[in-house]
């Protein structure tokens, strides 16, 4: 399966060209992993859940022309107009039901995320937009 149609891809199996799937800093741990790794640099492995895997989701739930519908008049100059637009964006994707097809696979990578330490593991759960870092706007912390 070609990696922009996964839902879940591992750090291994990602690097900086992966940005436009699953965020700079996903993609920066992919790079680390995959370049300092056989250096004896540690770095903790994991899995980024992909940019097809929310659009999957908008699509399943049904939500996408509902988000599009909302951020249509946007005024980026008008603070409460942001406000208020960002809260019912955020307030659809909150009550979209997660597929069980993706809520399933993100349950089977957990586990093999567990398996390969060889017990229940603490992870770290981190917004990675595919856009937050570009050269000409950095969105980064927004999510």
């Amino acid at each position: 399966m070609e990696k922009a149609s996964k839902f879940i891809l591992w750090f291994e199996e990602i690097g900086l060209e992966d940005t436009h799937l699953v965020g700079g800093k996903n993609s920066s741990l992919g790079e680390l992993i995959r370049e300092l790794g056989n250096a004896g640099v540690r770095v903790p492995g994991g899995f980024a859940i992909t940019a097809q895997a929310y659009q999957y989701l908008l699509e399943a739930a049904g939500i996408e022309e509902k988000m599009r519908t909302i951020l249509a008049d946007l005024d980026t100059s008008d603070m409460k107009n942001l406000q208020e637009r960002g809260r019912k964006v955020r307030d659809l994707v909150r009550m979209a039901k997660l597929p069980a097809d993706l809520s399933t696979e993100i349950s089977r990578a957990y586990q093999a995320l567990c398996d390969r330490y060889g017990e229940v593991v603490d992870v770290a759960v981190r917004s990675s937009a595919t856009a937050e870092d570009l050269p000409d706007a950095s969105f980064a912390g927004q999510q």
